[in-house]
């Protein structure tokens, strides 16, 4: 799901309404179907091998989003993927994650706490 973002709050206010509307969020450079560069297209493609459904923005359509995420997560570098609010890194972490199994599971504790579905 794109993110549209609303142009009467601050950059910082716009950030955390997505982040809090959005259970799994990448910022990216292009879209899922299109990225745009090696490190958001491996992402896109470790959150689609574990099943996971995310939501995402393209940081070269809000470029006031892109340079402010750099303050507000104190990452430089793009990708960057969030769950549950909580930056959890770039391509390498995510990859990382990936490999020890950990992604997966993340992804699965989003699902486990989801409205409607019970452990």
């Amino acid at each position: 799901m794109k993110i549209e973002g609303s142009s009467h709050m601050n950059v910082n206010e716009r950030i955390k309404q997505q982040l809090d509307s959005h259970p799994i969020l990448l910022y990216m450079k292009g879209t899922p179907d299109f990225p745009q560069c090696g490190f958001s297209a491996q992402t896109v493609g470790v959150l689609g091998s574990v099943g996971a459904e995310f939501s995402y923005v393209n940081i070269f359509e809000d470029p006031e989003v892109r340079e402010g995420l750099k303050q507000y997560s104190n990452w430089p570098t793009f990708p960057q993927l969030y769950i549950n609010g909580e930056l959890i890194g770039g391509c390498d972490i995510v990859m990382e994650l990936h490999e020890s199994g950990e992604l997966k599971q993340l992804i699965e504790k989003v699902g486990a706490s989801e409205p409607g579905i019970t452990n």
